[in-house]
């Protein structure tokens, strides 16, 4: 005997399927776009797209609802990046992701925990193409198999696993897998803003590895030391001293929460932000690799105080 259909759901049962998910969506899709406001708009599409499909009588009902609102969400996403790297040809500067203030609030029991991955593994993802950066998000950040993400794309399960392995060995190559401990990346970040900020020279040299590289994304509205990276122990730290020197004398503040997976100082100056940085470590040490630092206005404009619980970055807090 044929089993008969599910019954169609009401409209309270498709608003808290999508709110079940939500939070794994806004994940999907900010890890393939590193744009909190693309991912916002991309969001709202596939809650009207969802929302639509059950406003038809004759549409067949849904038997799994993840799967289905992860396909719309990739979709959307990959639409948008097309657009987005049209927009980045004219960009003025470095280019780095949007930062995702968190907060343990934003998330309630009863939905999917959100993925994140660091801001240097954001930075490599944009050199993968959207298919390579697609199948990377969905299997090594969210597990899913090479069957599920060819149903998701509309590929064949091999396409699928060639281009999951060439993304794998291009992302490792370019950042080796290590998960600082997360108490050393604190104290780590902390030492650094205050010896960058505070014109340490000497401090400032003992935190940072020889290599060390620095990013900042000033999207020519915000201040930027550099348009293109700063390469070199020596040269980075010669940068932070002349940042300290140009900084106003009061009313700066440095907060310290996180962006996405990374412990992060937000730097505000007259109470409005100046500035989100972020530094990655090196491979088992307790050395800084890397330095992003992100001042584009556009980009900071929902990092502010607020009280517990708004969903909002609280900056009051330590980590």
């Amino acid at each position: 005997m044929t089993p008969a259909p599910p019954p169609h759901p009401t409209a309270d049962a498709v608003t808290d399927q999508f709110l079940g998910h939500r939070e794994l969506l806004l994940s999907v899709i900010y890890n393939m776009l590193g744009s909190v406001a693309e991912t916002e708009d991309a969001l709202q599409e596939v809650w009207l797209a969802w929302s639509a499909r059950h406003r038809k009588p004759d549409a067949e009902p849904v038997h799994n609802a993840r799967a289905y609102l992860v396909r719309i969400a990739v979709n959307r996403a990959l639409a948008r990046r097309a657009d987005m790297s049209r927009r980045r040809e004219t960009y003025i500067g470095s280019w780095l992701p949007e930062p995702l203030v968190t907060a343990e609030s934003d998330v309630t029991d009863g939905t999917e925990r959100a993925e994140a991955l660091s801001m240097a593994v954001l930075v490599v993802l944009e050199t993968l193409s959207p298919l390579e950066r697609a199948v990377f998000v969905l299997h090594e950040v969210f597990g899913f198999a090479h069957p599920e993400i060819a149903r998701i794309l509309d590929r064949s399960p091999t396409a699928v696993r060639q281009t999951a392995t060439r993304a794998r060995r291009h992302v490792h190559m370019r950042h080796p897998r290590h998960q600082p401990e997360p108490a050393l990346h604190a104290q780590v970040t902390e030492r650094f803003a205050a010896a960058a900020l505070g014109g340490d020279l000497r401090a400032l040299l003992e935190v940072l590895a020889p290599e060390v590289t620095l990013w900042t994304d000033g999207g020519g509205s915000g201040p930027a030391v550099s348009l293109r990276p700063v390469h070199g122990r020596d040269q980075v730290a010669a940068v932070f001293m002349a940042v300290a020197r140009a900084l106003p004398p009061e009313g700066l503040d440095i907060h310290y929460r996180r962006v996405a997976q990374d412990p992060c100082a937000l730097v505000f100056s007259g109470g409005s932000p100046l500035a989100v940085v972020i530094v990655d470590l090196t491979p088992g040490g307790d050395r800084i690799a890397g330095v992003f630092s992100v001042t584009n206005p556009n980009k900071l404009s929902g990092v502010r105080p607020c009280r517990r619980g708004s969903g909002l970055p609280v900056v009051d807090e330590r980590w």
